[in-house]
C-alpha cells in the first residue's frame, strides 16, 4: 500500500487545506516513510509475545464508585446566586 500525490489532494480537500504541489509531494513522500515503517512492524518475530494495548503496565487509579448521602438541599442552595422551587436559577441561554 501506498500513498499517492492524488490521496493527499484528496484529504486536504476533505480537510479544506490549500496546499501547494511541494506540500503534496512532502506529504505523500512522508506519508509513505511512515507506512514502510510500520510494514517492517510485520518482519518481527512475534510468536510467544502476548497482545497489549500499552508498553508500560498501567494500573486503574480511579477509586470505586460508592453511593454516599447527599447534602442536604437546603445547604446546597445556600451557594446558589438565585433559588426558585430548589433548583438553581440560572439566566436561558437558549431563546
Amino acid at each position: 500500500m501506498s500513498i499517492t500525490v492524488k490521496d493527499v489532494e484528496h484529504v486536504a480537500n476533505l480537510a479544506r487545506l490549500e496546499l501547494s504541489d511541494a506540500d503534496k509531494e512532502q506529504f505523500t513522500d512522508q506519508l509513505n516513510a511512515i507506512l514502510k515503517y510500520a510494514e517492517k512492524l510485520n518482519e518481527l518475530n512475534t510468536d510467544g509475545i502476548e497482545p497489549t494495548s500499552h508498553v508500560l503496565p498501567l494500573a486503574n487509579v480511579m477509586r470505586e464508585d460508592t453511593v454516599k448521602p447527599s447534602l442536604p438541599i437546603e445547604k446546597v442552595m445556600l451557594n446558589a446566586p438565585e433559588e426558585e422551587d430548589g433548583q438553581f436559577k440560572v439566566p436561558a441561554v437558549l431563546e
